[in-house]
């Protein structure tokens, strides 16, 4: 059964899904579909082309699905659309795309939102993410799965934020982040790789131990850095994880690299 209480206001056209429990003065708009259990505990405000999956949790003072915050918007019809079984804390705010972008800003599943994170217009973010209290995703930031964005961290909007990567708390991330790197500091540099999160996630022995090898050639100080990626491709092309930070290196990117910080 969908509870709804009498407080809300729920426009009579938006999709409630069964067993959507709805709590004191939410505001729901009418082109918002709410999958099955989602629970919106209270104050929350769901509006514009949105939905949310199955199983959602959404505190209060929670806004989702209002208008980007960008000078070229004009009011077009642009979407978030949001995964199942996501952890929505109080004060997160997730804003639709735009119309001169994607058009869409996407939320995988089973993420954690904790209290003020931002996820701003045309963002795709992956499954397993976790953003701790006031990070910040510019706009077309995109974080792959299982990335975690320390409290008061930013990223800057067009980066890219590789698989099993962390950001740690209050740096100001102006540039890509490989898969698996550990990144600090404002502005953020290149730490290493996250290992305690690549242990979490039952990462073997040798696995780790071929990623620190191959970190470790690929960010010498010998060469140039193209040439150390050569020679890394090459030695570890049998392997998939280092072959993912060789691909995502070598994809078409909006912004720069970031870099371990080198002694001065």
């Amino acid at each position: 059964m969908t509870a709804v209480h009498p407080t809300a206001i729920v426009d009579p056209k938006a999709r409630l899904g069964e067993g959507v429990e709805i709590g004191p003065y939410c505001i729901v708009g009418p082109d918002v579909v709410l999958g099955d259990r989602v629970r919106l505990r209270s104050h929350a405000v769901i509006d514009g082309l949105t939905e949310i999956g199955e199983d959602c949790d959404v505190y209060p003072f929670a806004t989702l699905g209002l208008p980007p915050q960008h000078t070229a918007h004009r009011g077009e019809p642009t979407r978030l659309v949001i995964g199942a079984r996501n952890l929505i804390r109080e004060h997160v705010t997730m804003h639709t795309g735009t119309a001169i972008g994607r058009g869409v800003t996407t939320v995988g599943s089973d993420c954690l939102f904790y209290v003020g994170a931002h996820v701003a217009h045309d963002c795709e973010v992956g499954d397993h993410v976790i953003l701790i209290n006031s990070a910040t995703l510019g706009g077309h930031v995109r974080v792959e799965d299982y990335v975690i964005v320390g409290g008061l961290a930013a990223a800057h909007q067009n980066i890219r934020i590789g698989r099993h990567a962390f950001v740690g708390g209050m740096a100001a991330v102006a540039y890509d982040v490989i898969p698996y790197g550990n990144v600090w500091g404002n502005h953020a540099h290149l730490e290493g790789l996250n290992l305690v999160g690549l242990k979490r996630r039952g990462f073997g022995r040798e696995q780790i131990n071929t990623l620190r090898a191959a970190y470790r050639m690929l960010f010498a100080e010998e060469g140039t850095f193209q040439e150390r990626l050569e020679d890394t491709a090459n030695a570890y092309a049998g392997a998939a994880e280092v072959m993912e930070i060789i691909n995502f290196i070598r994809a078409d990117a909006s912004r720069p690299l970031t870099m371990p910080q080198r002694e001065v």
